[in-house]
C-alpha cells in the first residue's frame, strides 16, 4: 500500500449509516427505470437505487443480500465528495457488535472486499475506488478509542445502537474482552414496543419518524396522548438499559459509565439521572470516527515498517 491509500470509517447501523462526515438512513430500494431526479440515487451495475427513505428491516446479518454493499458504496461516495475526491484507493474501516464480532468478522470482510475495483455513480457523479483492505473493529470500542489514555482504573462503556446494546469494560486503559457483550435490546426494540402500546391503547399504529422526533426533540406534531405514551415507554426503556448494566456486575452509582451511540442522547434526556460518574458521547458518528482513527494508525505503521 502506498501513501495515497486513505482510510474510510463506516458504521453500518440497522437504522443509519454513519461516516466521519455523514449520517443517512439505512434504506435502499431498486428503481425499475431511470429516475426523474438524481438526489440520493446510486447507479451500480446498470441498475438504479434510491438510498435513504424507509430503513431496511432487521435481518439475521448484513451479508445475506446486496443491500449493505450498496449502502457502503453510497457512504464511500458521500465521504469522497466531502474530501473533494472521485477516485481513490481506500481502506474500509468498519465495525460489528462485540457479541458477534468473532463469528461475523470473516464473512463481513469477504462481503465488502468481493470486488477490489468498483466503478459506480452517486447523484450522477462517477466514482472509481480500489478497496485495498477491509479492517473490522468492535462497536463500542471505536467510540471511545480517543479517550482511552484518560480511562484509568475501571470504566464501563455502553453503546446503545439500533439493534444491539454493546457493553465493554475498560480496565487501566485496556478493553477487558471477557466482560464485553451484546444484548439485542437496541432502539428499534423500543420503537416497536411504543408502536404496540399505541395499537393497544389508541387502536392505531404510529410512524417511526414521529417516535424519533420525540426521542430527539422531546416533542412532535402529535396529540398529547401519543406523546405521553412515547415518553412513558422511553423511560421504561432507559430503566431496562440500567438493568443490563447491573447484570454485568456494575455499580451504577459509583462506576464511571459512558453512554455512546444513538441512544446516548436518549439516556441523557429520559433516564432522569444527574450523576458525576455518568457521561455521554452524543455524536452518532463516534464509532465511524474511531474506526477511521484506528485505520489511520494501521496505515501509518505500514508506511513506517
Amino acid at each position: 500500500m502506498d501513501e495515497k491509500v486513505i482510510p474510510l470509517g463506516i458504521d453500518h447501523g440497522w437504522s443509519h449509516i454513519k461516516t466521519c462526515n455523514s449520517c443517512f438512513v439505512s434504506g435502499v430500494a431498486e428503481l425499475g427505470s431511470e429516475p426523474m431526479v438524481y438526489e440520493n440515487i446510486l447507479e451500480y451495475n446498470g441498475k438504479y437505487y434510491r438510498i435513504g427513505g424507509e430503513r431496511l428491516k432487521v435481518q439475521e446479518n448484513k451479508v445475506c443480500n446486496e443491500n449493505y454493499y450498496l449502502l457502503t458504496l453510497a457512504a464511500v461516495a458521500k465521504e469522497l465528495k466531502a474530501r473533494g475526491m472521485k477516485n481513490a484507493k481506500v481502506v474500509l474501516a468498519v465495525g460489528l457488535p462485540i457479541g458477534r464480532f468473532g463469528a461475523e468478522k470473516k464473512d463481513f470482510i469477504n462481503y465488502l472486499s468481493k470486488n477490489r475495483m468498483v466503478r459506480f455513480r452517486y447523484e450522477k457523479t462517477q466514482y472509481l475506488i480500489t478497496i485495498e483492505k477491509v479492517l473490522v473493529y468492535p462497536q463500542c470500542y471505536g467510540a471511545v478509542v480517543d479517550r482511552l489514555p484518560q480511562m484509568t482504573g475501571q470504566e464501563f462503556v455502553v453503546d446503545i445502537g439500533s439493534w444491539t446494546v454493546d457493553t465493554l469494560k475498560i480496565i487501566d486503559r485496556a478493553p477487558d474482552e471477557s466482560s464485553s457483550g451484546s444484548d439485542p435490546n437496541g432502539i428499534i426494540t423500543c420503537m416497536r414496543k411504543i408502536d404496540e402500546v399505541c395499537v393497544r391503547k389508541m387502536n392505531t399504529k404510529i410512524d417511526e419518524f414521529m417516535i424519533r422526533e420525540v426521542m430527539v426533540k422531546g416533542d412532535a406534531n402529535l396529540n398529547q396522548e401519543y406523546i405521553d405514551i412515547i415518553k412513558k415507554e422511553i423511560e421504561k426503556y432507559t430503566k431496562s438499559i440500567f438493568r443490563i448494566i447491573v447484570e454485568n456486575g456494575v455499580n451504577v452509582k459509583t462506576t464511571p459509565i459512558t453512554f455512546v451511540g444513538g441512544g446516548a442522547g436518549l439516556m441523557k434526556k429520559y433516564a432522569g439521572l444527574n450523576q458525576r460518574n455518568i457521561s455521554y458521547i452524543e455524536d452518532v458518528r463516534a464509532n465511524a470516527i474511531g474506526y477511521e482513527t484506528m485505520a489511520t494508525l494501521y496505515l501509518n505503521k505500514r508506511r513506517t515498517a
